[in-house]
């Protein structure tokens, strides 16, 4: 059978498709912009430890394939990404601009000064934080968060915002780089909310514009605003008007996959290749004759003669319970040798049963895909009633860059 590699479970992601993926974002969200207005750069999204497939793992091969920013979700995160630039040989002055997206603390700030982390702004508190640590003969960057209707980060367009840029001007220790907004219906094309959106989002520009602030980067949005045709046009016109460069942020397609698009014909999905997957080694196989039972409850009998195969890997892994297979109704599949092996009875916390009884060749030490080629992201989003994103950010497994 031989020593498992990587521990009971092992995520390969394939720096092919990463590249792959990220040279289709570029060719669509080139398509959009028109005129003199210059492509937008793209920021590779690998918060969430790159939706679980290793964000220090992927920095590398995005930065190597013209990421000219890789979002993280803290300081934390940032740290281990820009080691890993650095362990892999790209100089300093080539490595990506990183942006720390997520909830800024003042904790955070000593590591985001350390490791040249570019933070999300958007209350006083954050700047007197920055400004602390920060020296005016070489200004701190930050960006600018306007909220326009999602109500998580962000300063609302108005008052607020015309006291934040006032205390902004203020601190000559920082520097303005960058503003941003993220729209919240993206992936339904003409939505009003998008509207509605975008109408906050022009007027926050305006009042950055009077308070004589030049940001030199803006962005909105995520894989579906790129995806989605009118967005990006609307973005980079905006974008020209304030004399700011573009970004088109995007994470999920990086990794193979993209939220179907309401009203308006996807560019995206065609191209895309899912970038990891997930496999664990067979532990035991074993019959079951007819009558005996299956896990948890015993929510599955046989009805005749089977033979299970065990894998060390459960719902602590990020398999979800919800692919459960039971007498009342079809579970999830794994793929082993080329054919699904439907999941038998409750998934444990780390084991999972299979059916192999039509694949006769099964055996212990057989590798199967859990995810991948014949069962992917959107497969076990589905059968678990939530999103891709929430499949791959779920997953705890080591993972290995492969070809």
């Amino acid at each position: 059978m031989g020593k498992m590699p990587y521990g009971k479970s092992w995520f390969e992601v394939s720096r092919t498709a990463l590249e792959s993926n990220l040279s289709a974002l570029g060719r669509v969200a080139g398509s959009g912009p028109s005129g003199n207005q210059p492509r937008p750069a793209l920021l590779a999204v690998i918060k969430a430890n790159g939706y679980g497939h290793g964000a220090a793992l992927c920095a590398p091969v995005l930065a190597h394939s013209g990421a000219e920013w890789l979002g993280v979700t803290d300081a934390l995160e940032g740290g281990a990404v820009r080691e890993s630039l650095q362990a892999a040989g790209i100089a300093p002055v080539d490595q990506p601009e990183i942006l720390l997206m997520c909830g800024l603390e003042a904790s955070d700030v000593p590591a985001a000064v350390q490791h040249h982390l570019t933070p999300v702004v958007w209350f006083s508190e954050q700047l007197e934080w920055l400004a602390a640590h920060a020296d005016s003969r070489q200004p701190l960057p930050f960006h600018l968060e306007i909220d326009t209707g999602m109500a998580r980060q962000g300063v609302r367009p108005g008052e607020d915002l015309t006291q934040l840029l006032a205390e902004i001007s203020g601190y000559p220790q920082l520097t303005l780089a960058g503003v941003l907004t993220h729209f919240a219906s993206s992936e339904i094309a003409g939505s009003a909310l998008t509207r509605s959106q975008q109408q906050l989002f022009k007027q926050a520009l305006s009042q950055i514009e009077a308070a004589r602030l030049t940001p030199a980067w803006l962005h909105a949005g995520n894989t579906s605003t790129i995806d989605e045709a009118r967005l990006l046009p609307w973005l980079a016109a905006q974008a020209e008007a304030v004399g700011a460069r573009l970004l088109a942020r995007t994470g999920l397609a990086l990794y193979g996959y993209a939220l179907p698009l309401e009203g308006d014909v996807p560019q995206l999905a065609p191209s895309l290749l899912p970038a990891g997957t997930w496999k664990a080694r067979v532990v035991a196989v074993r019959d079951l004759a007819p009558g005996e039972t299956v896990g948890y409850n015993a929510t599955f009998t046989a009805p005749e003669p089977m033979r299970l195969a065990l894998l060390p890997v459960g719902y602590a892994d990020g398999l979800r319970r919800e692919l459960s297979g039971s007498d009342a109704r079809p579970g999830g599949w794994v793929m082993l040798h080329g054919q699904r092996a439907p999941i038998l009875g409750r998934i444990s916390m780390n084991l999972t049963t299979v059916d192999v009884t039509q694949i006769a060749q099964a055996a212990l030490g057989d590798v199967a895909t859990l995810l991948g080629a014949g069962i992917t992201a959107d497969d076990h989003a589905r059968l678990a009633g939530t999103i891709p994103y929430e499949i791959l950010c779920g997953l705890r497994a080591r993972s290995v860059l492969v070809a």
